[in-house]
């Protein structure tokens, strides 16, 4: 499919083309949720069954996206904005909280928005890996935000004597993956644990990063 197909234009039931246009789109990403994020999973799903899950047909889907990838892309997007989302609101209620609780209140967010909905963890963890170059880019893009936020976390604690002063993207990158390969085995139920055990051990992990064994913040 070399691109996607004109939609109608105009005014229908009360509704713009741009508003018709914005719902098919928000129920193909919908529709994707469940059969990407749940059975049977971005690669076993076809633009007709997609389709039908919509209540949409297949003319309409090329309407919106060229190609199953393209929606894949945009729901990991999306997905990733949702987390981003609860997490800088978390970051701006912890505000003035010492180092401990404000990192608890961070990942208690960005945990919670996840595990909220197992199918946002297929998504964000297993379903994007390995589709293509292009969604390996952009997952490696996301990952790459995650760990800016992380360092500019650390570089604040930093400046208010809370945390050893270094460089700490290295450090940042593999807490990262420590992060979601955690969050996908507790989601798989391979880790016997209860979510809050779960922040509980992320934020030691990173105060450890953080706060290294013989670290005076005294100087």
């Amino acid at each position: 499919m070399p691109g996607r197909l004109r939609a109608p234009t105009g005014r229908y039931g009360g509704k713009t083309a741009a508003q018709r246009q914005a719902e098919r789109r928000r129920r193909f990403l919908d529709a994707a949720l469940d059969l990407f994020g749940g059975d049977p999973g971005f690669r076993a799903t076809t633009v007709a069954a997609l389709s039908e899950a919509a209540g949409l047909s297949t003319r309409q889907f090329y309407e919106e996206f060229r190609t199953l990838e393209d929606v894949l892309a945009a729901l990991h997007l999306e997905v990733n904005g949702w987390a981003e989302a609860a997490v800088l609101q978390a970051a701006t209620g912890a505000a003035g909280l010492p180092l401990a609780e404000r990192a608890t209140a961070i990942f208690r967010a960005y945990a919670g928005n996840l595990a909220a909905d197992p199918r946002r963890i297929r998504i964000t963890f297993v379903e994007i890996i390995g589709v293509s170059p292009r969604l390996e880019e952009q997952r490696l893009a996301r990952r790459a935000n995650w760990v800016d936020l992380i360092c500019a976390e650390a570089d604040a604690a930093v400046a208010r004597g809370e945390a050893a002063p270094r460089d700490y993207r290295l450090a940042a990158t593999g807490f990262i993956g420590s992060v979601n390969g955690l969050l996908h085995d507790w989601s798989a139920g391979w880790v016997d644990a209860t979510l809050e055990e779960v922040v509980d051990e992320l934020v030691r992990q990173l105060l450890g990063i953080l706060r290294p064994a013989g670290w005076d913040p005294r100087g």
